[in-house]
């Protein structure tokens, strides 16, 4: 497993990368973003969200409160963001059709340390942490580590992100 590192300054960076990723997504796919309060796991979802429906200007609000919000992908695959920050046990994620959206969308999952041993293997992991030091270098660093069937997909984003 190789992991892959972006430094991104700002959000159009981030932006970018939603967008090799909402590329690279399939139906079945899981993207778990990882990181602190404030890292811009949100502002990576609403950009790859905004990329698969195919509309800059989707309203993607976070949901922090809902727990899951689904939208219409432009090719017809459902994309379904979960935020599992208030998921208050493990298996309260089976009441959110998880099972669902892990068989027909694209899944996007911010809090996937929520689910503990219920986290699927086949995932992408995206990491998302500031940066510290030179304020004149990239705001954040974006992590891309691959589990499970993901390990033999990762020429495929390289090749995303080059063209």
């Amino acid at each position: 497993m190789t992991d892959r590192v972006f430094d991104v300054d700002d959000l159009s960076a981030t932006a970018r990368l939603a967008a090799v990723l909402a590329a690279s997504a399939r139906p079945g796919d899981l993207l778990a973003l990882w990181g602190d309060l404030g890292s811009g796991k949100t502002a990576l979802a609403r950009a790859l969200i905004r990329a698969r429906t195919g509309d800059p200007d989707e309203e993607v609000p976070s949901p922090t409160f809902t727990l899951l919000q689904v939208y219409d992908g432009a090719d017809g695959v459902p994309v379904f963001h979960y935020d599992l920050y208030r998921l208050e046990r493990p298996e309260d994620v089976w009441e959110l059709d998880l099972e669902d959206a892990l068989a027909s969308g694209v899944t996007l999952i911010e809090w996937p340390e929520r689910l503990g041993s219920l986290l699927p293997v086949d995932r992408l992991d995206v990491r998302l942490e500031e940066v510290a030091g030179d304020p004149s270098g990239p705001a954040r660093q974006i992590t891309l580590s691959p589990r499970g069937a993901w390990t033999s997909r990762m020429k495929e984003i390289d090749d995303h992100a080059a063209g």
